[in-house]
């Protein structure tokens, strides 16, 4: 059932018994996440800071009419029943090279969009691997992402529709966009232009995917500040958890500055082996790190899967029946209904 920003609200204060920051904090999550707006959210909540020392409010109840006066306030009476339903689920893909960041795109992609889902691909890679995987020819291009990150050509024109797969699009990438970042450094808001791209297209998709560099730089800050969350794949091998706390912190880091509603989706174990422990105590290891985060499904080694991008094609097609397409459905099918599956529980 979809809610408005009260109902939400009135959830939350529930579960509180006293008024402190933590009840903040999850109250300007509310508003971000209900589309408010940055800005508005953080005067409203620091409205709302200063009455609740005002007026010396200490019963949870007492904010609630409070946050509702200040909504109708700032945002119109109409606008205080919001509704703040899901949008798109917006993703991005984040892990070192050799970890099958690439590979989950496509075949992720591909995956949700058989399953009748509506799906962009964001390829925010340099390299462009996402996009020759797909069967897109580069050099044939009229624009792509590097058009849209410098010379503010819309992102809608730069979106192709997929002609492997119905439900399919792709915002393609070129070797051009390495020298984006140089270009854009000194623009104003340069964190951001990729998040207000992606709001002026997001309600036209179920699902919104980038695949980014894995070097943190200004493109990996532009989708870090454009999603929702961050799905990482972790190879089965013995340093894979390494990298991962510094993976970590700069989410945290983003989520601080930039992006405060951003949040981890997942975590896919790829490369699988069941032959081997190693595998096996890897996959363990990640769950105590990640708890419910990771997946159940795991992307299992596959000559198959290493073959496809080779012909321009996500793993359904190339082999439907091989162990990576399998896996890949059932991982599709874990990521479309991870949110329900929570509420349920």
């Amino acid at each position: 059932a979809k809610q408005g920003i009260t109902d939400k609200i009135d959830d939350v204060l529930k579960s509180y018994t006293k008024v402190d920051e933590e009840l903040l904090e999850e109250l300007e999550e509310i508003l971000i996440t209900a589309d408010v707006g940055v800005n508005t959210t953080m005067e409203m909540i620091d409205n709302l800071r200063d009455a609740i020392k005002s007026k010396g409010l200490t019963n949870p109840l007492e904010v609630r009419d409070e946050l509702k006066t200040l909504i109708e306030n700032m945002l119109g009476e109409e606008d205080s029943k919001l509704n703040i339903e899901p949008g798109p689920s917006i993703i991005l893909m984040v892990g070192v090279n050799g970890v099958g960041k690439t590979t989950t795109s496509i075949n992720l992609s591909a995956s949700l969009a058989v399953l009748g889902k509506k799906v962009l691909l964001i390829d925010l890679d340099p390299q462009g691997n996402t996009t020759s995987g797909l069967g897109i020819d580069k050099r044939s291009l009229e624009n792509s992402m590097y058009d849209v990150l410098t010379a503010s050509v819309p992102l809608k024109d730069v979106i192709i529709k997929s002609e492997l797969i119905t439900n399919l699009y792709i915002a393609p990438s070129t070797m051009e966009l390495a020298g984006a970042e140089v270009e854009i450094i000194g623009v104003k808001d340069r964190e951001t232009i990729l998040l207000r791209e992606i709001q002026s297209i997001e309600d036209q998709y179920d699902f919104i995917f980038i695949d980014c560099p894995p070097s943190l730089g200004v493109l990996t800050i532009n989708a870090l500040t454009a999603v929702d969350s961050v799905l990482i794949p972790i190879q089965c091998e013995f340093y894979a958890l390494e990298g991962v706390g510094q993976l970590i912190n700069t989410v945290q880091l983003v989520k601080k500055s930039l992006n405060k509603a951003l949040d981890i989706e997942g975590v896919v174990m790829t490369m699988y082996d069941y032959r081997t422990n190693l595998s096996n105590e890897v996959y363990e290891e990640a769950k105590k790190f990640f708890n419910d985060k990771v997946y159940k499904t795991t992307i299992a080694r596959n000559i198959r899967l290493a073959e496809a991008p080779s012909h321009g094609l996500p793993i359904n097609l190339y082999d439907s029946k091989s162990a990576g397409a399998e896996s890949y459905r059932l991982l599709a099918e874990e990521v479309a209904n991870f949110g329900m599956e929570e509420e349920e529980e």
